[in-house]
């Protein structure tokens, strides 16, 4: 297994993570936990989706909270904007856990149910943006590690101004325009992943999908249904 963060440098499993938006590659496969993949879902067939988005379109996430929406502007990141585009439209993020969200920082999710799809989707990143616009406070940008062109799915939602991330590269492709109370509300009372929290590991994610974090995480809010509603 292999672990970065999205810092210039690397860091300890395990090291308090405070501040960062981290994504964990995991060199293996989902484990045997799961029945094996569905070979019949486009999902497993990431390469074959890819699309070019609206200049302007608006995504709907309805959670078990209630529901936001996120209005994206493909002039501010295409290759985010189109990547978002893809993974909406074909039902990625449906019951995916918001498994990081860290109060007065960022609510992080992205990694799908079923972890074979999670695999399938590793392998293929998308080249990186320039930053355009700025991490302020209901802005989603896509999770990435410290090397170039790394992201893939995971993406999270500022839930203050968080600057600081313009310079480490973090470009925001678009904004919630409705609902953000929504997003305030998901449930951040594990934190961060352990020791420095109470949180989920994302090389567990990978491994088992939402069959780990239904068992040991209940509390975490998640997506019932993301879909394109504009554009």
């Amino acid at each position: 297994m292999t672990y970065v963060t999205t810092l210039t440098a690397r860091i300890r499993l395990g090291a308090p993570m405070l501040g960062l938006v981290l994504l964990w590659g995991c060199a293996g496969d989902a484990t045997d936990e799961t029945e094996g993949p569905d070979v019949s879902s486009p999902l497993m067939r990431p390469a074959e989706l890819a699309e070019t988005a609206p200049d302007v379109y608006r995504a709907r996430f309805q959670t078990n909270e209630g529901v936001f929406v996120v209005e994206v502007n493909r002039a501010w990141a295409p290759n985010g904007a189109d990547r978002l585009y893809v993974l909406v439209k074909n039902g990625y993020f449906d019951d995916a856990r918001f498994f990081r969200v860290i109060a007065g920082f960022m609510a992080q999710f992205g990694m799908h149910a079923d972890p074979y799809v999670t695999a399938a989707w590793r392998n293929h990143p998308i080249p990186d943006d320039p930053v355009t616009q700025s991490n302020l406070r209901g802005y989603l940008s896509f999770a990435a590690t410290s090397l170039p062109n790394s992201r893939t799915t995971q993406v999270f939602i500022n839930l203050v101004d968080n600057t600081n991330l313009d310079g480490m590269g973090f470009s925001p492709v678009g904004r919630v325009v409705e609902g953000m109370e929504v997003v305030d509300n998901l449930y951040s009372g594990y934190g961060e992943a352990a020791p420095a929290g109470n949180g989920p590991l994302q090389q567990n994610i990978s491994a088992s999908g939402n069959a780990y974090l239904t068992e040991n995480f209940p509390e975490l809010d998640y997506v019932e249904q993301a879909t394109i509603v504009g554009g």
